[in-house]
């Protein structure tokens, strides 16, 4: 394997221009046709469905454990049952329908088709050649998967697995740095850079009970001020958290070196930006209030 020394956050940057083109589908009309097609009405069902099915016909025990800041309550509310409805297999294939779908509606025809995309699938599936299984069971499932032919979706499904690799390993970072799902979820969206709580309680299935008590515990360890704002120490904790994490993820972006990530970061903003103005996410998604 070759490796290049990056920049500092290099990784982390490429990650934040791939990783919401995969989120896209989880606020697509697509995916509420081609999941309805399968009996699927449930929103929280499709993407419970969608992000689990390559672990397989799994409950919500698994699902806790690897997705880690859901509530088990809403977890077992729709696991297993869903697949009752609807295969882990049925599921695969109506999320890549939906993510070709959403692309083409999302980015155009002509950017799907560029070489510019051909270039970016490239890329992306060059770093994920130094993803590594071990510990890591979101990306490992989908590391199972085929790659599909199509360049757009190929690039769909090289940003699925960086965006595995690195949330497995963000799971170690928060258990090292002590923080449980809604204190994670707490703290993040202090940071501004978070869902904001109406998103993360309507989601995830918590409270407003369960979240006031995470941010009293955040306050009890210095970590927030009394206005709910991350204190020195609550910004250090996150900062190092990042910091871990991108220990954890570094290999693939060392793997494609410098200038690819470079490369794959200027492409990836690219079709993000394109993707937003279209109307890709909720206009509050992210935000503190």
């Amino acid at each position: 394997m070759t490796t290049t020394a990056l920049p500092p956050r290099a990784g982390r940057r490429c990650h934040n221009a791939l990783n919401p083109l995969h989120s896209t589908l989880y606020f697509s009309p697509d995916m509420d046709r081609e999941f309805g097609a399968l009996g699927l009405t449930d929103q929280t069902a499709m993407r419970l469905a969608s992000r689990s099915a390559a672990l397989g016909a799994v409950g919500p025990g698994t699902v806790a454990a690897t997705f880690y800041n859901y509530n088990h309550e809403l977890l077992a509310r729709h696991l297993p049952a869903v697949w009752e409805t609807a295969s882990p297999a049925q599921v695969l294939e109506a999320r890549l329908r939906t993510a070709d779908a959403t692309l083409r509606r999302l980015l155009g025809e002509e950017a799907v088709a560029s070489a510019e995309m051909a270039e970016a699938a490239e890329l992306a599936l060059r770093a994920t050649e130094a993803c590594t299984r071990h510990a890591r069971p979101l990306y490992a499932a989908h590391a199972d998967l085929p790659v599909p032919e199509e360049p757009h979706l190929a690039y769909w499904h090289a940003a699925t697995l960086l965006r595995e690799h690195r949330g497995d390993g963000h799971l170690a970072a928060l258990l090292s740095a002590g923080l449980d799902p809604v204190e994670a979820l707490a703290s993040h969206t202090a940071t501004g850079k978070g869902m904001s709580p109406r998103w993360v309680l309507g989601s995830r299935g918590w409270r407003r009970a369960d979240w006031e008590a995470a941010v009293e515990r955040l306050r009890g360890r210095g970590l927030l001020d009394a206005d709910g704002e991350l204190t020195e120490e609550g910004k250090a904790l996150r900062d190092e958290l990042e910091e871990h994490t991108d220990r954890l993820d570094a290999a693939p972006y060392e793997h494609l070196g410098a200038a690819g990530v470079e490369r794959l970061t200027e492409l990836g903003r690219g079709f993000l930006v394109t993707a937003a103005v279209a109307g890709a996410f909720p206009a509050d998604l992210v935000g503190k209030e």
